[in-house]
C-alpha cells in the first residue's frame, strides 16, 4: 500500500517535535517589530536553500543517508527499469540508475521534476536542522466576537493569529501538522470554503448530511431544542501517523466549535499513542485532554467493532467518519477496504470524507467504489482539491520521482437512505 510505504516517514516527523503546551505570549521584540514595523537581523540558522541543501547521500543526517540508501535497494529507474545507482545533481535525491539514464528522462526534465525533489530534501533537512520552531506557538481559545476565515491557509493562520509564517519552510512543517484536523474543520465549519453548487463540489445529499451535523455543532443558531450535553463523535479510519498528533493539535479544531465537545476515535490496528498501554492491546485507550475533547485509540479493524455494535447506535447528526489516504484502489489494499469495512461504513448512514494524496489517487478511489458500490452510496462532496491540504512535498521510497502532499484532494460519500414508499 502507498500509504503504508511511506509511514515511517510521517512517525519521524511526530516524534520530530517536543512540543510542549503551548501558552502564546508575545515579548518586547515582537511588540516593537509589529508596531513600528522594523524587522529583526536575520538569524544565520534561517532556513534557506544555501544551509537547508545537502545530497542525501551525504547528509549530515544518518537517517536520510539511510534513506538514500533505501531508495537504492527498494527503487527501479524510470528509463532503463535498473537499480538506482545515480543521484540528480539538482535535487540531490536518487532518482536513476546512471547519469545517461538521468540526461535521457524526457519526462524528468521536461516537466521540471527536479524542483519538486529540491523541495523535499530542503524540507526533511529542515526538520532536522535543529532549530527553534515558533511556528509552533499555537493560539489558544478565540474570542467570540472575532471570526475565521476557512477559505486558504493564509487566511486561517491571520483570523486564528498564528505566528506570522513567513516561509515556505515555515509552511511546510505547520500545514502538514495541521492539515488533519482544520481539513474537518473546513467541512463541519459554517464558514466551509465548500458550499452547495449545482455543478458541485458539495452536492444537495452533501448539504443535507452537513445541515445535520451543523445543527448539532451550532445549537443556538439552529434553535436546536435536543440535549447537548454528547460530544460529536468524529471516527478516523485506518488512522496512522494522525493518531500520533499531540493532543493540543487536536485541540486546535475543538477550538474552532467552543460550544461543542469531541470525541475522536482513532481505528485501526496501526493507530498508535505513544504511551504504554496498561490493558489488553485490543481495548480502547482513552487520552482525555480537558473536558471537551478526548482522543480514543482502538488497535482493530473497523468491521470488527462494527459487528461488535461498539459504536451503535449511529447518528447522522452527531456522527461523521474521516478517512485520510486510504488508497481504495492499491492492489494490495483493496481486499481490506471493499468488503466488510466498506459495507460497515455504509451501513452507518453517516457522512464519511476521505482524501487522497494526489488527483490520480482521489480519482482512482472514486471509480472503484462507483463501480462496486454505485447503487449503495450517496455522493456527498464531488473530487476536489483540499483547500487544507500539506503544503510539504513527500517522495514514495519505492518510486522517488512519485511525489505528492498529504491530504492533497478530498471527496465524501455516504450509505443511500432509502425513502419509504407507500403501497
Amino acid at each position: 500500500m502507498f500509504a503504508s510505504k511511506s509511514i515511517h516517514v510521517e512517525r519521524f516527523y511526530y516524534r520530530s517535535f517536543n512540543l510542549p503546551n503551548v501558552i502564546q505570549s508575545r515579548n518586547i521584540v515582537g511588540f516593537v517589530r509589529n508596531a513600528l514595523g522594523l524587522e529583526p537581523p536575520p538569524s544565520p540558522d534561517a532556513p534557506q536553500e544555501s544551509n537547508r541543501f545537502h545530497p542525501w547521500e551525504e547528509s549530515p543526517c544518518p537517517d536520510l543517508r539511510a534513506r538514500a540508501m533505501r531508495i537504492k535497494k527498494l527503487a527501479r529507474c524510470p528509463v532503463t527499469e535498473k537499480d538506482i545507482r545515480y543521484t540528480c545533481p539538482i535535487s540531490g535525491i536518487p532518482t536513476h540508475h546512471s547519469r545517461e539514464a538521468w540526461e535521457m528522462d524526457k519526462n524528468y526534465h521536461q516537466n521540471k521534476i527536479y524542483e519538486k525533489l529540491k523541495k523535499v530534501n530542503i524540507y526533511e533537512h529542515d526538520l532536522r536542522s535543529g532549530r527553534a520552531f515558533p511556528e509552533f506557538d499555537f493560539p489558544l481559545e478565540q474570542g467570540f466576537d472575532r471570526a475565521v476565515s476557512l477559505q486558504n491557509w493564509d487566511l486561517f493562520f491571520y483570523t486564528r493569529q498564528f505566528y506570522s509564517m513567513d516561509t515556505e519552510f515555515e509552511l511546510a512543517t505547520v500545514t502538514k501538522m495541521l492539515s488533519y484536523p482544520i481539513t474537518i474543520a473546513s467541512i463541519l465549519h459554517e464558514y466551509s470554503p465548500y458550499s452547495y453548487n449545482k455543478r458541485g463540489p458539495l452536492t444537495l445529499e452533501g448539504l443535507k448530511s452537513i445541515a445535520a451535523l451543523r445543527y448539532t455543532l451550532y445549537p443556538s443558531k439552529t434553535k436546536n431544542t435536543l440535549p447537548t450535553n454528547n460530544p460529536m463523535r468524529i471516527f478516523i479510519v485506518g488512522a496512522r501517523a494522525e493518531s500520533q498528533l499531540p493532543g493540543h493539535v487536536w485541540k486546535q479544531l475543538q477550538f474552532l466549535f467552543p460550544a461543542q465537545d469531541f470525541e475522536i476515535h482513532f481505528i485501526g490496528p496501526e493507530c498508535q499513542l505513544n504511551e504504554t498501554r496498561q490493558t489488553d492491546s485490543t481495548s480502547p485507550l482513552v487520552k482525555k485532554i480537558d473536558d471537551t475533547l478526548s482522543l480514543i485509540y482502538h488497535p482493530q479493524y473497523f468491521h470488527e467493532l462494527h459487528l461488535a455494535q461498539d459504536f451503535y447506535p449511529y447518528d447522522p447528526y452527531n456522527d461523521v467518519f474521516f478517512i485520510f489516504h486510504p488508497g481504495f484502489a492499491y492492489s494490495d489494499t483493496t481486499n481490506l477496504w471493499m468488503n466488510d469495512t466498506m459495507k460497515g461504513l455504509l451501513d452507518t448512514k453517516c457522512a464519511i470524507f476521505h482524501t487522497g494524496f494526489n488527483e490520480n489517487d482521489i480519482m482512482n478511489d472514486v471509480a472503484l467504489l462507483k463501480d462496486k458500490y454505485d447503487k449503495e452510496l450517496d455522493v456527498l462532496l464531488e473530487p476536489v482539491k483540499n483547500v487544507f491540504g500539506s503544503t510539504k512535498w513527500e517522495l514514495n521510497d519505492y518510486n522517488p520521482q512519485e511525489i505528492y502532499q498529504f491530504n492533497m484532494y478530498i471527496t465524501g460519500f455516504r450509505g443511500k437512505r432509502y425513502r419509504v414508499q407507500r403501497a
